[in-house]
């Protein structure tokens, strides 16, 4: 077990308790074309409300031009680690149906995506971290995201390196101790805020 591991209530599968954000990449590691398609896959295949899939996704891998775009359009905070990963993927939402009308739950499928890919990576022994942290105006213009799509996240992936590498305040946040709110403040039954009655 991985002192990165999650304390978990009871077990869950070690795909996910294990999965965690790191900031600190090798910055000599490729991944491969297998790799990169099987991630891509995972994505692909995640859950889709009516099977609409809207998500669609921006690779680029360090040292291409869609790479160097996309790191542009993070703040600097972000900036000063991500650009080591080996991919970084921005995930853009549809924001319509192909009927015109407003496509509400556009967001939640394609989280489901990145989430799917993030397990994926970590099957492979590879590791994700999703960004909030970006422009999205910018990578938009940068990258001719067209209208009625809308940029959400960019997640850095690629080989764990050591934290030592990183700056003391990331390093310090990099070896912390994982922590969740408690179950009882999260999952509700019969009124918000009363605890699902349920698990130990």
């Amino acid at each position: 077990m991985s002192p990165r591991t999650a304390h978990t209530t009871v077990a869950v599968h070690p795909l996910l308790a294990e999965r965690w954000s790191p900031r600190s990449f090798d910055a000599t590691h490729t991944v491969t074309d297998e790799e990169l398609v099987s991630l891509l896959e995972a994505a692909r295949w995640a859950p889709s409300a009516r099977n609409t899939q809207p998500w669609r996704f921006l690779v680029g891998r360090r040292g291409d031009t869609t790479y160097q775009q996309i790191l542009a359009t993070l703040v600097p905070g972000n900036q000063a680690w991500a650009g080591n990963s080996s991919v970084l993927i921005a995930a853009v939402a549809a924001e319509r149906l192909e009927n015109g009308t407003a496509h509400h739950g556009a967001a939640y499928d394609t989280g489901l995506a990145v989430a799917h890919l993030s397990v994926q990576a970590h099957a492979l022994g590879l590791h994700a971290h999703q960004m909030g942290g970006f422009d999205p105006e910018r990578l938009r213009v940068s990258l001719d995201v067209p209208d009625g799509y809308r940029p959400l996240t960019v997640t850095a992936l690629g080989a764990l390196a050591a934290a030592d590498l990183l700056p003391e305040e990331l390093r310090v946040r990099e070896t912390a101790v994982r922590e969740r709110r408690p179950l009882a403040e999260t999952f509700f039954a019969e009124s918000w805020g009363k605890p699902l009655p349920a698990g130990p």
